[in-house]
């Protein structure tokens, strides 16, 4: 008989790769899907990597061929928003049409569960400037409607007999495996914490505030940082959630809580003991003054205790790593 085996998708990333390092230290059979188009062979650190598309039906079969897979994780995706504007039918292909295929082909195998990596953009700007998952969605960017548009096909499907699923609303996603065996490497990152990292450790000239006047405590935007550890955890726990018989549910991934840009830039300051090249800029056109989770559900539904919730914990792990890329320490990896 063939072991149950776990089909993840972007594996080689920044947040599969932390997901697959805790399914493995777990002792699960992984097999992980990536183009490696901005991920890394050297994140894959347990079970087998197979190089291509989601969108791929016939490499796609072949592997449910191989593989008794029971469950599919799926992070594959493209994930910069100002991206997202300027080219979104990249973004539909890759997001959503290629979604449909991996679920098409997974359905048709048999597939029982699917862990599905989704985003906090599904809801747009918000009057209160927090969001608990009855918020309506209404995103303002193609990659937002693009994930979606993957929840409503794993609603859809599963409602006529399809994989039982979680979709997990990201928030904002920093910090790095404290271990430092893994990290962040994503080429032309934009996330703030990785960017401010970059740019302490001098692979960036400066880091932007983009907007001072918003109407916050401090005139920046406020965002819901969450560690990727803590990130990951909740992965396993909504596999463990759909093995043991939990229906269908989608959960906000956060603290509950905000820090503002100027927060994050203090906390990057603090760690590396040197002041920041802070440039001040426009606002962005699309980006809400505040994004916070309402996170009470997914405490409740999945027993799920974060162990990172301390902004200066995700700025250490994540210096720690950049240093090692400013070093090219060989036990790190980035892009050439």
């Amino acid at each position: 008989m063939k072991t149950k085996t776990i089909l993840l998708t972007g594996g080689a990333g920044y947040i599969g790769s932390h997901v697959l390092r805790q399914l493995g230290e777990r002792g699960e059979t992984v097999v992980t899907l990536d183009n490696l188009s901005t991920g890394f062979r050297e994140a894959v650190t347990s079970g087998e990597l197979v190089v291509g598309d989601t969108g791929d039906e016939a490499l796609l079969e072949s592997l449910f061929a191989k593989y008794d897979i029971d469950t599919v994780m799926h992070f594959a995706a493209h994930t910069v928003v100002p991206e997202s504007v300027a080219r979104p039918l990249k973004y539909y292909l890759n997001n959503t049409a290629n979604s449909r295929t991996l679920l098409d082909v997974a359905n048709r195998h048999g597939v029982r569960h699917v862990v599905f990596s989704s985003t906090a953009a599904v809801y747009g700007i918000l009057a209160t400037g927090k969001a608990d998952e009855s918020t309506e969605t209404s995103p303002i960017n193609p990659y937002g409607t693009s994930k979606l548009m993957t929840e409503w096909m794993l609603r859809d499907l599963a409602d006529a007999g399809g994989p039982s699923y979680v979709s997990l609303r990201y928030f904002n996603v920093a910090g790095c495996e404290p271990s430092g065996t893994i990290g962040q490497s994503t080429p032309n990152a934009t996330l703030l914490v990785k960017v401010a990292c970059e740019a302490a450790v001098g692979r960036r000239p400066h880091v932007s505030i983009f907007g001072t006047d918003y109407p916050t405590p401090d005139g920046t935007g406020l965002r819901d940082y969450i560690h990727v550890e803590d990130l990951a955890s909740a992965h396993l726990a909504a596999l463990d959630y759909l093995r043991g018989g939990g229906t269908s549910t989608i959960l906000n991934c956060g603290y509950g809580h905000g820090y503002s840009v100027r927060d994050v830039l203090r906390a990057v300051e603090h760690a590396n003991k040197a002041p920041l090249v802070i440039r001040e800029e426009a606002r962005r056109a699309g980006d809400p003054p505040e994004l916070v989770a309402v996170a009470d559900r997914i405490r409740q539904t999945l027993d799920w205790s974060p162990r990172f919730d301390n902004l200066d914990v995700i700025v250490e792990t994540a210096l720690a790593w950049e240093r090692k890329i400013a070093a090219r320490d060989p036990t790190a990896y980035w892009a050439a």
